[in-house]
């Protein structure tokens, strides 16, 4: 699908393209002045005021359509036009950037992006003449790795299991000649991933750990390590129904590994990359752990299971560990872990942890600048004695209602060398309602930000 996002969106330029100027409402005043009077009563008169996302086909001969930017140019600006224009070429009139260019072509790309696996969709998206000076690569890069996380949240588990989902990691391995290898059922406990193995072995799609690497060995470790819960039912301890429906997404972070991945792979940057997905289905059957189970990981902590719901951090101990036999220059976790990330942040801003403050720092001024928003939250460590076990050398959850985001990153902390620079990402890899070049469905957030990031170890 990916791939048919480019084509269907962005073609080469033609004479019947129909021109789009954009206006900031700063400048609406100085674009105004110049128009023809009918121009400027027509604009009056629909109550234009340059607004983001405003929409107004202009009178004339010549086909023209005037879009609000509101007070600047960012990905976005463009992003509602593919859905809402009719069908069709247009070109971007104007003086763009070449910063500009790019962002207007990807957010043209992702406006264009609709789940069409079940259904046939009612229209084709309007189509964008590829701005001057934008990036092409970049924009290719970028557009198919977002839209290969949200295909991945969006499909249902009954076609999206840890089987399938880790064919789709071999076809991003293939795509790059990356090296891919998993670790599958009962092989788990033999290669010594019993908290994977704990946690999926209920299901009939077999538990399994992905393992991709590509680059040069002598390169910065950069090592990704993405939550791939492919349904979560909440095991014994059950979710109600309403809190299940949304579960085909718990993945999302095994998605944004990939899709990272996918955009390191794509640029060449000069990094030895490795993606480890723990991949499993939190079922309910007669040998799925059960509460006060006391389970052993990889790194030779034993967890009591305080809530079989709390599966996420329990399959990721092992992979973070895994992660940190490597000694990576750089760490970095993706999860759909808690929801009290969301109650605290809501479904825009990932909660972000870290173990090192310059790291954060730096990651909070990439977010920023590339408009791809977080928030950290604190690793606290006076909580962390509320993880102990009577039985057992720490439990998955707290003794109390309080915190549980900071509980679930202080639990994966205990997995995590201390010497490895580590960042964690509490996701919510969803978008509960439409807005421009956002649709409602899988979403990746923090793409951007965080390849400016490891952009700069490979330079």
């Amino acid at each position: 699908m990916s791939a048919t996002l480019l084509s269907d969106s962005l073609i080469e330029p033609t004479d019947d393209a129909i021109s789009i100027v954009g206006v900031r409402k700063s400048d609406l005043a100085a674009w105004q002045q110049p128009q023809p009077e009918s121009v400027r009563a027509w604009v009056i008169s629909c109550g234009f005021e340059g607004e983001a996302h405003a929409v107004l086909r202009l009178p004339g001969d010549k086909p023209t359509v005037l879009v609000g930017l509101g007070d600047s140019v960012d990905r976005w600006s463009f992003a509602s036009l593919p859905m809402v224009l009719p069908e069709g070429p247009y070109r971007i009139d104007g003086n763009l950037s070449a910063e500009e260019a790019t962002q207007a072509a990807l957010g043209w790309a992702l406006g264009s992006y609709r789940f069409t696996r079940y259904k046939k969709p009612s229209r084709k998206p309007a189509q964008l003449v590829w701005p001057n000076q934008a990036d092409r690569a970049s924009v290719a890069r970028d557009a198919s790795s977002v839209a290969l996380a949200r295909d991945l949240i969006n499909t249902p588990t009954n076609d999206l299991g840890p089987a399938e989902l880790a064919d789709a990691a071999q076809q991003v391995a293939k795509e790059f000649g990356a090296t891919f290898k998993q670790t599958v059922g009962d092989a788990l406990l033999a290669e010594n991933y019993p908290a994977v193995h704990a946690v999926g072995r209920a299901a009939t799609n077999a538990p399994r750990l992905i393992d991709i690497t590509w680059g040069n060995q002598a390169d910065p470790k950069i090592t990704l390590v993405g939550k791939g819960v492919c349904f979560d039912t909440g095991g014994l301890d059950i979710k109600p129904s309403s809190s299940m429906l949304l579960m085909k997404k718990d993945m999302g972070g095994a998605a944004h590994a990939l899709a990272l991945g996918r955009m390191i792979m794509a640029a060449k940057l000069k990094v030895r990359l490795r993606v480890l997905i723990p991949a499993v289905e939190n079922a309910i059957a007669g040998n799925a752990m059960r509460p006060l189970d006391v389970l052993q990981t990889r790194k030779g902590l034993t967890v009591e299971v305080g809530n079989t719901d709390a599966e996420g951090r329990l399959i990721l101990s092992d992979a973070l560990t895994l992660a940190c036999e490597d000694k990576p220059a750089l760490l970095i976790d993706f999860a759909t872990l808690t929801g009290a990330a969301r109650v605290a942040l809501g479904p825009d801003l990932p909660a972000m942890f870290a173990n090192d403050d310059a790291l954060a720092a730096e990651l909070e001024t990439d977010a920023r600048e590339s408009n791809d928003p977080l928030w950290r939250m604190p690793l606290h460590a006076p909580y962390a004695k509320d993880l102990d076990s009577k039985v057992a050398d720490l439990n998955n959850i707290s003794n109390n209602g309080f915190a549980g985001a900071i509980y679930a990153a202080l639990f994966m902390q205990r997995f995590v060398d201390p010497a490895v620079k580590w960042i964690h990402l509490d996701t919510f890899a969803w978008n509960p309602k439409a807005r421009p070049g956002r649709p409602e469905g899988g979403e990746a957030r923090n793409l951007f930000a965080l390849f400016r990031l490891i952009a700069r170890r490979a330079a």
